[in-house]
């Protein structure tokens, strides 16, 4: 039998990560304090899980300043969305296994 889960990204195994990428898959960009309400997560644990996400270029990082308030918004790069679009791919081939 061949081994079904290889092509599943552990990048992706966190909830918050699988979360994140979803969100940016449908949306061009989200600032940090959207992001965590859609996730319900706290700064500390989002910011870790952007940071590793960045760290393996999933997605790009944009700081800028909105009057004198830092504003941080986040996209997926096409390394990113080819990426969760093949980890999707992979739990879809697993589920429709018998």
């Amino acid at each position: 039998m061949k081994n079904i889960i290889q092509n599943i990204n552990k990048a992706f195994d966190h909830r918050i990560r699988l979360g994140i990428m979803s969100v940016l898959m449908v949306n061009e960009s989200v600032d940090f304090n959207t992001m965590k309400e859609f996730l319900g997560a706290t700064d500390g644990n989002l910011a870790s899980h952007i940071k590793a996400l960045e760290a393996d270029a999933f997605i790009s990082v944009e700081k800028q300043f909105i009057g004198k308030k830092p504003n941080t918004k986040y996209s997926i790069t096409p390394i990113g969305k080819k990426a969760f679009q093949d980890h999707i791919n992979a739990l879809e081939k697993l589920l429709s296994q018998k």
